[in-house]
Order: structure tokens, then sequence, then C-alpha cells
């Protein structure tokens, strides 16, 4: 008797698709929890088109420094994705093929947000050594800074490091889960004990957050995902005080924006001391829902949720996600099969 193959199902709200083709948008997004990379897009004909490659415990994504490709962070590498198609050409129907061209070796440093600054250098946040980094082309990476209460990198994920924003493409603001300086400190303040760090004045400008993830610095406004409470909103950078915009049913992590609209990841609780206790637990009580998994866009103007795609069965936890913006049905290469194997071009 053979085991029964995990059930995977993509459920979207009614307009959905329509709000894709009027912003003539894709999207990726990462689960590390099965290690996939999905692409979502349209099919000629309108319908949901989804591409999925695998990349072993696949975190951070970020677009490339001329907008046309992405990188992503993996369980012992960062990749660069590259288009290999032109303009008006096709694969099999899709009009994008990213391929992942550049990689760097880091080895298990548990990187997790990504982003690109102003000379084009990518930013990683290295949670485990506990700093901003980059890649190197002799070592594993680059130290770029650490937060002031670090008084040394090790190997110990000391306060959970986790998210970047940039502003005027360098790094400006930096989540953790608490202002720990000793191996795994964060874990017992997860409830409340999240800061934001200004990594340019180096110092802490926001705490008594919930497991804070995503900071991105959009149209003048720090924007943050408080994971811990289910809440997305911005940090008035005066007082510190985190204003809740909108309220999701699940574990936020993961963001893009879009116009008017940002689009935000939702992830399934784990049953584990880490993603227990927390704030969110309350909320979803009160409000008699149950967490889910799967982005949500929500109008930055008014809060509400006007569109979300839902995922059942296999995929219980995302990480990250970034808008395609003119690509209407991207496919992916991996390395699991032989079609990288067979993936050949030349530069004329």
């Amino acid at each position: 008797m053979t085991a029964a193959t995990p059930s995977f199902e993509i459920i979207t709200s009614r307009q959905f698709l329509a709000w894709l083709a009027e912003q003539k948008l894709s999207l990726a997004f990462t689960t590390y929890q099965i290690g996939k990379l999905f692409a979502l897009g349209l099919k000629a004909n309108g319908e949901l088109a989804a591409f999925e490659r695998t990349f072993n415990r696949c975190m951070g994504l970020c677009p490339g420094a001329d907008g046309h490709g992405f990188w992503m962070s993996s369980l012992y590498q960062v990749w660069r994705f590259e288009n290999m198609l032109g303009p008006g050409e096709e694969a099999n129907g899709h009009d994008r093929l990213y391929v992942p061209q550049l990689g760097f070796t880091t080895g298990d440093c548990d990187i997790h947000d990504l982003a690109v600054d102003h000379n084009g250098e990518l930013v990683m946040v290295n949670t485990l050594f506990s700093c901003l980094a980059a890649p190197s082309e002799r070592h594993s990476f680059r130290p770029l800074w650490q937060p002031p209460f670090i008084s040394r990198l090790a190997a110990e994920d000391r306060c959970h490091l986790n998210g970047l924003a940039m502003r005027d493409g360098r790094p400006a603001y930096v989540s953790a889960v608490a202002a720990s300086d000793v191996a795994d400190g964060w874990r017992n303040h997860r409830a409340d004990g999240g800061v934001l760090i200004d990594v340019q004045a180096n110092e802490i400008v926001a705490t008594g957050l919930s497991m804070p993830h995503s900071p991105r610095w959009y149209r003048d406004r720090l924007w943050l995902c408080n994971s811990g409470s289910g809440e997305f909103g911005t940090v008035d950078l005066k007082t510190g005080y985190f204003e809740p915009l909108a309220f999701c049913a699940g574990y936020l992590r993961g963001v893009a924006f879009h116009g008017d609209f940002a689009l935000l990841g939702t992830s399934k609780a784990r049953h584990n001391k880490t993603f227990s206790g927390l704030p969110l637990d309350d909320a979803l009580a009160r409000r008699n829902v149950e967490a889910c998994c799967g982005l949500q866009v929500v109008d930055l103007r008014t809060g509400d949720a006007v569109h979300w795609i839902r995922f059942e069965g296999l995929v219980e936890e995302l990480y990250d996600v970034i808008t395609l913006p003119w690509v209407r049905n991207p496919a992916l290469i991996g390395f699991v099969s032989d079609e990288i194997r067979r993936l050949i071009s030349l530069e004329v």
C-alpha cells in the first residue's frame, strides 16, 4: 500500500485573477517549510498559472538591481535569477523564464531578508550571526553592520535579526525578535520583546513589538508586520509607536507593494513553543477564525483586504513575496530535474 500524495489546492477570491490582469502583475513567493519557490501568473485564457521549483529552505526574495531578475536565499546559498527570454519571446506559453544564473555559497547562516543597495550590491540579513552581511568571493560572507547591543559576531542567533528595510538605496531599518545578546536569547521575549533598529543612527527606535518581520520603506513611511499579533501597519519613527492598519488571520511575514496595495504573506501557526502563546492566539479566538496560509491584498487607503489567495494542504507557511511587474506567466528553472542541463543560450 502506497502513501497518498499530500494534496495542494489554491483558492482565490472572486476578483483576484482579474486584479492580476488589470495590474499587469505576477507574483513570486517562498515557503521554506517544504522548500519551494512559487511563481503565480495568468494563462492566455485568464486562468491562474502556478509554477514551482524546489530549493531547500528558500526564504528571502528581492528584486534585482535592473528590475528584471531577483535574488533568493536558500539553505546554504543565495541565488540571482535572470530571465532568459527576450522581448516578445515565449517558452511553452511563458513570457519569462527565470534561471538561477549566479550563486554565492554562504553556509547555513539562516539568511532571511535580502535587498540590493544603491551600488547594486546584495545585502543579506544574516540571522545566525545577528548582522547585516554581503556576499564574499572568498568567504561565507562579509559583515556590514551589527546591532548596538550585539557584543560580538557569533553563530548563536542571539536576537533573531530577520527583516530589512532599505531607504534611498541604503540599509535603513532592521527588525529583531528581542534585544538579546546571548545564544538563542530571543525565544524568552517572543510576545512583546520585538525591536526596530535604525541602522544609520545605530539605535533602537521602537520596542514592545511581537516577533516583528518584513519592515519596508514605502511612500515615505515605515511599514512593518507585527507578526505575533497578526497586524500590519506603520511605525511612527518619532514616538516609536506601532499603528496597525489591518489584521490578517495568520502569522504575517513577507510584504510587497504595488501602487495603493500591499501584498502580505500569512502562515498557519506552528504547534511548538516558538509560535505558541503569542497575542495572535487570542486575536484569532476573539474573531472565531483559524489561521490560514496565503496572500492578502490590502488597500493602503482603507486597510481592507480587497483580494486574497489561500493555500490548502501541503503548504502551511510562507516567508517572502515579491511582485513581478509587466509579467504575465513566469516559469522557473530548478536543480532537481535535468531541465537545467538542457537549457543553453548564447549571448549575441
